[in-house]
């Protein structure tokens, strides 16, 4: 489907409208007791619901939440080489899952 200049920005301008009036709207009732309670009851709500699912979660990723841990740790303490050295392994993990990313590991890469 093909929307002419005019179209597009009547579109645009329409979703910009209704994003501002939700907007308007959440900050008219955010402070509200009522609010606040039904919030607090959807949240609890998601979160029972959502237990076992957050807890399968937790236990798959399991090894990479404690590379990432210990990594945290030794770069918090400017360590990170010693990480490096101790745990080849975990160091690998992180790379692999994209949560680091190594300049040297990529510039030899690219040689190759």
């Amino acid at each position: 489907m093909e929307y002419s200049e005019t179209e597009i920005q009547n579109i645009l301008k329409l979703y910009k409208q209704k994003k501002e009036k939700q907007k308007q709207k959440y900050e008219m009732i955010k402070d509200t007791e009522e609010f606040k309670i039904k919030n607090r009851q959807r949240a609890s709500e998601h979160y029972y619901m959502n237990k076992e699912k957050k807890k399968q979660y937790y236990e798959e990723d399991k090894e990479f939440f404690r590379c990432k841990g210990s990594y945290l740790y030794y770069k918090k303490l400017d360590r990170i080489e010693e990480f490096k050295e101790l745990y080849p392994e975990k160091y690998q993990i992180l790379i692999d899952r994209n949560f680091i990313k190594d300049q040297e590991l990529s510039s030899d890469q690219l040689s190759t």
